[in-house]
C-alpha cells in the first residue's frame, strides 16, 4: 500500500491576518479624517474587494466612507484619522459615552496617538 504523506505549512496570511498583528476594525458610525485631504466622514461599512490597490489589515476589506450623503468613499485604514471629543473619546453617530469609551481603549490598543485628533 502506497501511504502519502503531506505536510501542513501554516500560512498566518491564509486568513487575512498578519503574524504578531491584531487587527481590530473601526465600528461602523465611527467619525474619521482623511490624512490626505482632510475631508471628513462616516464609516458604514466594510466593502471585500476583489482587486485594486490598499487593503486593510486583513487583506481582504476597504472602509466604506460616507462623505456626505449620497456621496461615498472607499478608504484603508491607513488613511483614515479617528476622530474625538475634547476629552479624547471617539465620536461616533448615535452612540452613548459608556460604548463609545469602550470603542477608544480597543482603538488605542492598536493604535498609536497619532491617529487620534479633535475634532475641529
Amino acid at each position: 500500500m502506497n501511504e502519502q504523506r503531506g505536510i501542513i505549512v501554516a500560512n498566518p496570511k491564509a486568513d487575512g491576518l498578519h503574524p504578531g498583528k491584531r487587527w481590530v476594525r473601526i465600528p461602523d458610525g465611527t467619525k474619521v479624517r482623511f490624512r490626505e485631504d482632510g475631508r471628513e466622514g462616516i464609516i458604514d461599512g466594510l466593502t471585500e474587494l476583489v482587486v485594486g490597490p490598499g487593503r486593510n489589515p486583513d487583506s481582504r476589506t476597504q472602509y466604506r466612507i460616507n462623505i456626505g450623503d449620497p456621496d461615498r468613499t472607499l478608504a484603508i485604514e491607513d488613511d483614515l484619522l479617528v476622530l474625538t471629543d475634547a476629552d479624547g473619546v471617539v465620536l461616533m453617530v448615535k452612540q452613548k459615552g459608556e460604548y463609545r469609551r469602550v470603542v477608544t481603549q480597543q482603538l488605542q490598543a492598536v493604535f498609536g496617538a497619532d491617529r487620534f485628533v479633535k475634532a475641529a
